[in-house]
C-alpha cells in the first residue's frame, strides 16, 4: 500500500515500534523506512551502534531498542526523513517527539504550530519545545512537540499556522 499512498499501513508501522516496555523507559529512535534502496547514513550516524550494520546496502534499518539512548543524531542524517525520537516518559500527559523539519520559515520555541499525521492531516495544535539547527544537524533542522501521549505515534510532522489561526 506503501507504494501507492506514500504512507504507511498499521502492519508496516508496528514492525519498526519499539516495544511499550522500552517506550515507557524514555526517548527511543523509530525508524519509518519501508523501501529497499542504497542508504546507510543512520547506521554511520550512531555512535552507540544501536542500528545495526547492512549486510546489504539495501537492506531495511534494523535497530536495537535496547542501545538506542534517543540522541537523535541520526535523525538529521536520514535523507529519506524517516527518523523520530519519542520520549514518552516527557511529562504525565504529554510525548516528546524530535522531527526532521526541511521547510522555512523554521518555527520558533514556544510557537504554536498544528500537528500533522503521516498522511498530512491536522490531528491537533502542539507548542515547539526546542529548535536544532546546528552542525549536528547537517543542514536538517530538528524540531521537538510536545503532545498529547494518545497522538504519540501518529503525529510526524507540523505546519507553521497562518496568522495564529
Amino acid at each position: 500500500m506503501i507504494e501507492k499512498t506514500g504512507v504507511p499501513t498499521p502492519q508496516d508501522l508496528w514492525k519498526v515500534f519499539p516495544p511499550k516496555e522500552r517506550l515507557e523507559k524514555g526517548p527511543v529512535a523509530i525508524i519509518e523506512c519501508f523501501q529497499r534502496i542504497p542508504c546507510d547514513p543512520c547506521y554511520t550516524a550512531c555512535k552507540k551502534e544501536a542500528i545495526q550494520e547492512f549486510e546489504d546496502i539495501n537492506d531495511l534499518p534494523q535497530i536495537d531498542f535496547e542501545i538506542c539512548n534517543g540522541c537523535g543524531l541520526c535523525i538529521s542524517r536520514c535523507p529519506g526523513l524517516c527518523i523520530f525520537i519519542v520520549d514518552q516518559t516527557y511529562s504525565e500527559t504529554g510525548v516528546l517527539i524530535k522531527l526532521p523539519f526541511e521547510f522555512l520559515p523554521l518555527p520558533e520555541k514556544g510557537e504554536e504550530v498544528d500537528a500533522l499525521n503521516r498522511k498530512g492531516e491536522v490531528v491537533g495544535k502542539t507548542k515547539v519545545v526546542k529548535v536544532q539547527n546546528g552542525r549536528y544537524e547537517d543542514k536538517t533542522p530538528v524540531i521537538s512537540i510536545l503532545v498529547p501521549k494518545e497522538l504519540s505515534m501518529e503525529v510526524r510532522n507540523i505546519r507553521l499556522r497562518k496568522n495564529n489561526d
